[in-house]
C-alpha cells in the first residue's frame, strides 16, 4: 500500500514562526514552532535578520521531520508570511542588508514623498493601494535615501515568503498577492509598473519574476535537503501572503463571499472578479490585492474588536474574564436598555480614514451596569464590521453578502457571534480550520507537486467541520432599525466634539 503523502506548510509570522505538516485532506500530522526572532534597533525600528530567520525555519524543519515515521512522505512545501517586508540580497544571493519589518515606521517620509511627488489618486489608479510608510516601495525608498549604497548592490528583492522559497529551491520569484503589497505593482495587468519604479529611482530587475501562487519551482536544493532531514525529490511551489492563505485555506473564494476574522482587530476579506481602482475607494481606507484563488480581494475592517474587550476588562471590570463578562452581557436584552458603543478607540475604521476618531459610549442611565455596557460593546463592534463591510459589497456590486465566514478566537464567542448575525441579518459560518495559514501554504505546495489538479479540487478534499450561526428574527428587525437611525450617523455626530478637544 502506498504511503499517504504529506504537505509541508511554513508560516512566517509576525509573533511566531510555525512549520507543520498535514495530510492531504487538512488534518495535521505533526508541527513545531518558535517566537519569532525580532530585533528592535531604536524606537519605531524594527527588523529581521535574513539568516536567522532562515536558520529558524530549518531547524523547524528538522523538528516536525524528527515526529515523522518517514520524512520521504512529504511530498511538497510552500512558504506564507507577512507583506511589506523585503529581503535585498546581492548579485550571489546574499543579504546586503537586514529586513526591515512590516510594521517599521522609519518610512513615513518616503510615504510623504510620493504623495507629493507621484500623488495618492494616481498611485491608486495603478496599483489598487493607497500610499501607507509599511508598504514595500517606501522600504526601498528609504534604502535608497539612507543607504544608497546598499542599494547599488542590490540585484533581487524577494518578499519574506519569496527569500525562504528561495533558499529552499535556489529559484526567485515572487506571487501576485505579496506582490500586491508592494505598491508598484500594476493590478489590473498584474505586472510590475516598470514606468513608475523608473521614476522614482528603483530598478525594476530588481524585482523577481511574478508568478502565481502554488506554481512549481523544482526540488528542494541537495544541501537544504541534507540540512533539514527531507527527500530532495520534495517539491517546492511559489507560497504567498499569509492573510490571503488563511483565506484559501477557509475556502473563501467565490466573489461576494465574506471572511471576518475576530482577533485583537477584525480583518474583513472580500473576494471579487475585478479591482477597484476608484481612488475614493482607497482615500476611505480600504485595501486590494490578487487572490491566490484566482481574481481579485478587497480587504477592510476594524482596528479595535478584541483590543476593545480587553480595554473593557482592564477598565471597569477590574480584569474579570471573558466567560463572566458574557453571561452577565447575556442576561441584557437586544439593544443594551439603549446604550451604544462607538469602537473607535486606536482610530476610526474605513470608510472613514481618521487617525485621530475617539470612541465613545452614548446614551447612558444611572441604572445601568457593566453588564449593559459590555453588551453594548459587543453591539457596537457588530455595528461597525456591517459599517465596514458594506462599502466593500458595493464596490463590488454584491449588494448582500454571500457566505460569511468567521475565523479566530472571536468567532468562538457565542453571545458576540450571535448578535452579529443579527445585525448583518446573514447566517454566519464558522469553519472548524486550524492553523489556516500554515494550511494555505501547504495547499499552495501540493498545486506545485500535482497533488491536487486546482483549488476547487483541494479544498473539496479537506476535511472540515462547519457550524452554522443563523440570525434570530426579531433582533435582525430591532438591530436593522437602530443602524440606520442611530449607528451610522454616530461618527459624523460626534466629529464636531473629537474636533474641539483637539485644538
Amino acid at each position: 500500500m502506498a504511503q499517504q503523502p504529506l504537505l509541508l506548510g511554513i508560516d512566517i509570522g509576525t509573533t511566531s514562526i510555525k512549520t507543520i505538516a498535514f495530510d492531504p485532506t487538512g488534518m495535521v500530522v505533526a508541527q513545531a514552532s518558535v517566537p519569532t526572532p525580532t530585533h528592535y534597533d531604536r524606537p519605531g525600528w524594527a527588523h529581521y535578520d535574513p539568516e536567522e530567520t532562515w536558520q529558524t525555519v530549518v531547524g523547524l524543519i528538522r523538528a516536525v521531520v524528527a515526529q515523522l515515521d518517514d520524512a520521504t512522505a512529504i511530498a511538497s512545501v510552500g512558504v506564507a508570511s507577512y507583506g511589506e517586508t523585503g529581503v535585498p540580497l546581492d548579485a550571489q544571493g546574499e543579504p546586503t542588508y537586514d529586513a526591515i519589518a512590516w510594521f517599521d515606521d522609519r518610512t513615513a517620509t518616503q510615504a510623504d514623498w510620493l504623495t507629493a511627488t507621484i500623488g495618492q489618486d494616481a498611485l491608486f489608479r495603478v496599483t489598487g493601494v493607497a500610499i501607507q510608510p509599511i508598504l514595500g516601495l517606501c522600504k526601498l525608498l528609504w534604502l535608497r535615501d539612507h543607504e544608497p549604497d546598499v542599494l547599488a548592490h542590490t540585484r533581487l528583492w524577494l518578499n519574506m515568503a519569496d527569500y525562504i522559497t528561495y533558499r529552499l529551491c535556489g529559484i526567485p520569484a515572487t506571487d501576485y498577492s505579496l506582490a500586491s503589497r508592494m505598491l508598484c505593482m500594476d493590478l489590473r495587468q498584474q505586472r510590475w509598473a516598470d514606468d513608475l519604479l523608473s521614476a522614482v529611482g528603483i530598478a525594476p530587475t530588481i524585482l523577481a519574476p511574478l508568478l502565481p501562487g502554488g506554481t512549481a519551482l523544482g526540488p528542494l536544493l541537495p544541501e537544504v535537503a541534507q540540512a533539514t532531514g527531507l527527500s530532495a525529490k520534495t517539491q517546492v511551489a511559489v507560497g504567498g501572503h499569509d492573510h490571503v492563505c488563511g483565506a484559501l485555506a477557509l475556502g473563501v473564494t467565490e466573489p461576494g463571499d465574506v471572511l471576518n476574522s475576530i482577533g485583537t482587530a477584525e480583518a474583513v476579506f472580500v473576494p471579487v472578479t475585478e479591482p477597484t481602482l476608484d481612488p475614493r475607494f482607497g482615500r476611505q481606507g480600504y485595501s486590494q490585492g490578487v487572490h491566490l484563488a484566482g481574481g481579485y480581494y478587497l480587504f477592510g475592517g476594524l482596528y479595535t474588536s478584541g483590543a476593545a474587550v480587553d480595554w473593557f476588562r482592564k477598565a471597569f471590570a477590574n480584569d474579570t474574564d471573558h466567560a463572566t463578562l458574557i453571561a452577565e452581557a447575556a442576561t441584557v436584552p437586544t439593544g443594551s436598555n439603549g446604550a451604544f458603543f462607538l469602537p473607535h478607540l486606536r482610530q476610526s475604521s474605513p470608510p472613514h480614514l481618521d487617525l485621530a476618531a475617539r470612541g465613545a459610549f452614548l446614551n447612558l442611565h444611572i441604572e445601568m451596569g457593566r453588564a449593559t455596557l459590555f453588551r453594548a460593546l459587543l453591539e457596537g463592534i457588530a455595528y461597525e464590521m456591517r459599517y465596514s463591510l458594506e462599502p466593500m459589497l458595493d464596490h463590488g456590486q454584491f449588494g448582500q453578502p454571500g457566505t460569511v465566514y468567521l475565523s479566530g478566537g472571536g468567532a468562538y464567542n457565542q453571545l458576540y457571534t450571535q448578535i452579529k448575525a443579527s445585525v448583518l441579518n446573514q447566517p454566519l459560518t464558522v469553519v472548524d480550520v486550524k492553523e489556516t495559514t500554515a494550511l494555505g501554504a501547504a495547499l499552495l505546495g501540493g498545486l506545485g507537486a500535482g497533488l491536487y489538479p486546482d483549488v476547487p479540487q483541494a479544498l473539496a478534499t479537506l476535511s472540515t467541520t462547519h457550524e452554522i450561526i443563523p440570525p434570530i428574527v426579531t433582533d435582525s428587525t430591532f438591530y436593522e432599525d437602530a443602524y440606520r437611525t442611530v449607528y451610522q450617523r454616530l461618527y459624523e455626530a460626534l466629529r464636531p466634539l473629537r474636533l474641539h478637544t483637539q485644538e
